[in-house]
């Protein structure tokens, strides 16, 4: 018999051989060192693909990470919520078109879900992780232990805002 899935999920993407494109696995790696809560589930990939809208099932909570060049602080955290996209692919989705095929396939609302964007600065194959995104990690990881200490979709909105890193 399988498992119901739990609760909160955590999705991290990116690439952990480009640079700082590693923020969202590396983020994953902190929150497993530190002890994951036993109603959290992590998961990890290179990128965003339409199965993964099968990951939402069952989730009272979701928390998408990843690194982003544009983000002006230290990271932000924003809801998401489904929106198509035209595209010729299925590469590289946002969160917001996995939520859309997420209410096609379902016919329901997906869980309510978040976006931590942390802030990067190279992405060059067979870079290391730059000082700063290092920086920016550890202030987005003391957010996510923030975000786990009360999981509930109110609490998260209101922290939604850009951070400098405190």
């Amino acid at each position: 018999m399988t498992q119901p899935p739990k609760p909160i999920l955590i999705f991290a993407y990116g690439n952990p051989s480009r640079g700082d494109d590693a923020l969202g696995p590396r983020l994953l790696e902190l929150i497993e060192r530190d002890g994951v809560p036993e109603e959290v589930e992590l998961l990890t990939d290179f990128q965003l693909q339409i199965e993964h809208a099968m990951d939402l099932q069952g989730r009272q909570l979701v928390l998408f990470v990843d690194a982003d060049q544009s983000v002006p602080a230290a990271f932000t955290l924003s809801p998401v919520e489904a929106k198509e996209e035209i595209g010729y692919t299925t590469h590289a989705m946002s969160p917001a078109a996995l939520l859309a095929v997420y209410v096609r396939v379902e016919s329901a609302p997906p869980p309510p879900c978040f976006l931590l964007a942390i802030r990067a600065y190279v992405f060059d194959l067979g870079q290391p992780l730059t000082a700063n995104a290092a920086a920016n990690l550890h202030a987005a990881a003391r957010l996510t232990q923030r975000l786990l200490a009360d999981p509930t979709s109110a609490s998260w909105d209101g922290l939604c805002a850009p951070h400098t890193g405190g």
